[in-house]
């Protein structure tokens, strides 16, 4: 049967009294402590895998108990992303502490590992604690001793580069890992197979190759044969219920960032502690900017694209963007990356400046033969200056200023832009405001809509 929780321990715990279902003949805690005894006494090299998430803290804790009734130790494997929310970097140091008696090594990695970025095409990945972006850190490298980054990593990791894929780190370290002592090693996941369909495939495989046959259990797939590196995934048959019921039950240390998502309106199963920049971006951005304004602050100011969130941060849709073309970017490309940032917060803000370039190029091409493809990235400044030459130049800044009208680009006032102009009042409140706008039009028009 499941672990629920008889009391809660906090507001998140009303939500596991759910039906308990049967795996086994156990309950999913006893076997997930069965599991770990068995690694624990089968491989003297072992280390898990933590992220701060409510998972692999959960197995963490548990492990540590059964190893201390062992009399045994385990290494801890944490990849620093630098862009985490501060709640979970304080409840992984927590995590140290607590186990400290156990671990015999934390690897707190803050590398410079290649990671997606999902909110832009002109930058689809960044590199977390780049030396070269030292300045636009989220937050400081953590000082204490346990702490592997580029001037301390060990000698022999000749197989690391900067900007390393994070899957082929974990791969790549693990392997190391096991070359340390030439004896197998096992890889403890808090992967739940509940979660997703992969994470499933990943235990029903019946082509992998298993420890003794148990399905919870995977051999690394390595070119040298006689590397022998198992993961283990001791929580596979959980589901979230479980995890919040063993914390309530077990009096568990859990990541505080939970109860904030879960008083910001998500339940236990929506709860993610992704990075802000990947696929579920516009979640992840939203959610960083409720339940860590001062860590927000600094995210939107990291990587491209999101940079573009300080129009959040100002509180405002027509402020100036106060953004700056990269030096390796064409003045189109900045023009493109503009627009997919703005589309990020206000699509129809976008798709408005979006069908104005359109009547723009097309009347050059219709007047002057001058194709879109004929436009050049920079003008004569002086034709620029005098509305007398198209330029993806002239573009950007007028996409820069938040010229609503587009008035740099020759256009006027129409009643559709008025239209518009109400919807997004109505749509995004306190994003119009009537001090950001320095067109004289654009105030009268917001005044004539309705007083601030």
């Amino acid at each position: 049967m499941s672990v629920v929780a008889d009391t809660a321990k906090h507001s998140m715990a009303r939500e596991v009294s759910h039906i308990p279902k049967v795996y086994t003949e156990k309950d999913v805690l006893t076997a997930a402590r069965e599991r770990m005894s068995l690694i624990l006494s089968c491989f003297s090299r072992l280390y898990l895998c933590v992220s701060g998430g409510k998972d692999s803290s959960v197995m963490l804790q548990l492990c540590a108990e059964v190893a201390r009734e062992q009399g045994r130790t385990f290494s801890v494997l944490l990849i620093d992303m630098e862009s985490q929310y501060q709640a979970t970097i304080a409840h992984v140091e927590r995590l140290r502490q607590l186990t400290a008696d156990v671990v015999d090594r934390f690897y707190w990695c803050c590398m410079p590992l290649s990671l997606r970025n999902a909110v832009s095409v002109i930058q689809p990945a960044w590199i977390c604690w780049d030396s070269d972006a030292r300045d636009a850190w989220v937050r400081d490298m953590p000082a204490h001793d346990c702490v592997v980054n580029e001037d301390n990593c060990p000698e022999d990791w000749t197989w690391f580069y900067k900007g390393m894929e994070f899957e082929e780190f974990t791969y790549e370290f693990s392997q190391w890992f096991q070359r340390q002592a030439d004896v197998p090693a096992a890889v403890g996941i808090a992967i739940r197979s509940d979660e997703s369909l992969n994470r499933f495939g990943t235990i029903v495989s019946t082509t992998k190759q298993t420890f003794r046959g148990h399905g919870w259990t995977t051999r690394l797939q390595v070119p040298d044969p006689r590397c022998l590196v198992y993961h283990f995934y001791p929580l596979y048959d959980w589901k979230a219920e479980d995890i919040w019921g063993a914390v309530s039950r077990l009096d568990l240390e859990f990541n505080e960032i939970y109860e904030l998502m879960y008083k910001n309106g998500l339940g236990i199963h929506q709860q993610r502690l992704c990075q802000p920049y990947g696929d579920d971006q516009r979640n992840g951005l939203d959610q960083f900017r409720a339940l860590e304004p001062e860590t927000w602050e600094k995210v939107v100011g990291r990587v491209h694209g999101v940079n573009f969130g300080n129009i959040y941060a100002r509180t405002s849709l027509l402020g100036n963007l106060r953004s700056e073309k990269p030096a390796g970017m064409s003045w189109q490309q900045y023009s493109v990356f503009l627009l997919e940032s703005l589309g990020l917060y206000a699509p129809e803000l976008r798709d408005h400046y979006h069908r104005k370039l359109q009547t723009f190029f097309h009347w050059w091409h219709r007047n002057y033969g001058i194709g879109i493809e004929d436009v050049p990235d920079e003008a004569d400044p002086k034709l620029e200056s005098q509305k007398k030459a198209p330029s993806w130049r002239r573009v950007a800044r007028a996409i820069e200023k938040n010229d609503f009208w587009l008035k740099r680009l020759s256009f006027g006032q129409t009643k559709t832009d008025k239209a518009l102009l109400a919807k997004l009042r109505r749509k995004y409140r306190n994003l119009v405001c009537l001090e950001d706008a320095e067109d004289a039009q654009l105030r009268k028009a917001i005044q004539e809509d309705g007083d601030e």
